[in-house]
């Protein structure tokens, strides 16, 4: 790094950085981390008291602005071959410029205003108009020069329920995958899942698939397929592009923060053994803590002292979800 000032925590595994996000990020030397999972402050939904602030921009443009310049400048930190893993909620144009005020963003693990202070600030769009911020954003970061590889569902299965009767309640939000370049590192294996059904011969030869019933251009799995003669991975199956995850609470915190089994799997997925994760909006330390317990490096950027108070007590307390597999 080439730190103009000094961190303000460091340990052998963890350096947390204080300060405006894309300035502690210009901080740091070329392809200095191999991935990035991240959750930014999302668009108009809260007030964190802290000035300086993302996500009380004007406009959804302004916004999408914001996190361009903000990930064309972590892609330069990031390694050729590095991932970055981004999720974002989504949000509803208001009177006031903002709506929804019973959301929590529930990735970014910082304790929150209630909607009614947040600054009233004019909107580009009619009231109760869904914004689409997480795909603004993805399309910006594409048009920057972002490979855009899984747009990926994360279904809460225990999502909050919401007062509203003229549209369908939110149980979901995005997760996007980019890469810089179309090769880069990845290992599917680490994060396969059980079969859910018991790995089928495939039929040897026409008369056998007449005998079965079976066309030609049938296909059994979409998985890989390393046995001879045998249907399925040997590992598991491609877990797939919608993960069925429960929000997990925090002790210390009093809202819904971004579940460890979320990082856990970006990371494992994403960032080589020994290698170093970037969470530019490092919060509570959930992406820390997965880092941590998967014998990761971590580098962590918040603009407020008290989260990162917060999360070195969650370090140091050994908070690192072990009843989660790694």
């Amino acid at each position: 790094m080439t730190d103009t000032t000094p961190p303000y925590y460091q340990d052998e595994q963890v350096t947390l950085l204080l300060g405006d996000a894309l300035e502690q990020l210009r901080t740091l030397p070329d392809g200095a981390v191999d991935c990035i999972v991240t959750s930014p402050p999302y668009y108009g939904l809260r007030d964190y008291g802290t000035p300086g602030q993302y996500g009380l921009e004007a406009t959804p443009a302004e916004y999408v602005e914001t996190m361009r310049a903000l990930f064309g400048e972590a892609s330069r930190v990031l390694a050729d071959d590095g991932t970055l893993w981004l999720n974002l909620g989504d949000s509803y144009a208001a009177a006031g410029g903002h709506t929804d005020p019973g959301r929590t963003s529930a990735l970014q693990g910082r304790r929150v205003q209630l909607m009614q202070n947040m600054p009233s600030k004019p909107t580009d769009r009619p009231r109760k108009n869904l914004l689409g911020i997480p795909w603004r954003t993805a399309f910006a970061l594409q048009d920057d020069g972002w490979i855009l590889r899984n747009e990926i569902i994360w279904h809460k299965t225990n999502a909050m329920p919401e007062s509203i009767k003229d549209r369908l309640s939110t149980r979901h939000e995005h997760l996007f995958l980019f890469a810089k370049q179309q090769r880069y590192w990845y290992d599917l294996d680490s994060i396969r899942e059980p079969h859910t059904m018991r790995p089928q011969r495939r039929p040897r030869g026409h008369k056998e698939r007449q005998r079965l019933g079976v066309l030609p251009a049938q296909t059994y799995s979409t998985s890989q397929r390393d046995e001879p003669g045998v249907d399925g991975h040997s590992l598991g199956r491609n877990p797939g592009d919608v993960w069925s995850i429960p929000t997990r609470p925090y002790p210390g915190a009093h809202f819904a923060v971004f579940p460890i089994d979320l990082p856990l799997r970006c990371i494992k997925a994403g960032c080589r053994r020994g290698g170093t994760v970037l969470d530019p909006f490092s919060g509570s330390g959930t992406t820390g803590a997965a880092a941590r317990q998967l014998g990761r490096q971590y580098v962590g950027i918040d603009l407020n002292p008290a989260y990162h108070d917060l999360a070195r007590e969650r370090f140091a307390q050994g908070v690192l979800d072990l009843d989660l597999p790694a």
